[in-house]
């Protein structure tokens, strides 16, 4: 996934972040935001303490991270 754009706003570079996916031009990681939303915290709340970020960001955020729970299996 190096230099490749998953979508439009998210974008995985080997020298931004570890090659982490990332919201594009923000060096804010997905996971980070998944992290966040699963631990409880609104949406609102995201975006005030990342105010680079926006709704659709976050949107995009949780549609990337359900295509990589359709294409991976992971052993728990």
């Amino acid at each position: 996934m190096q230099n490749t754009k998953i979508f439009d706003r998210i974008s995985s570079e080997p020298d931004i972040c570890h090659g982490k996916p990332c919201i594009k031009g923000t060096r804010i990681p997905v996971y980070l935001i998944i992290s966040l939303l699963a631990d409880g915290e609104k949406t609102e709340s995201v975006i005030q303490n990342y105010p680079s970020l926006s709704h659709d960001d976050i949107k995009i955020a949780m549609k990337y991270a359900a295509k990589l729970c359709e294409y991976e299996a992971y052993a728990i």
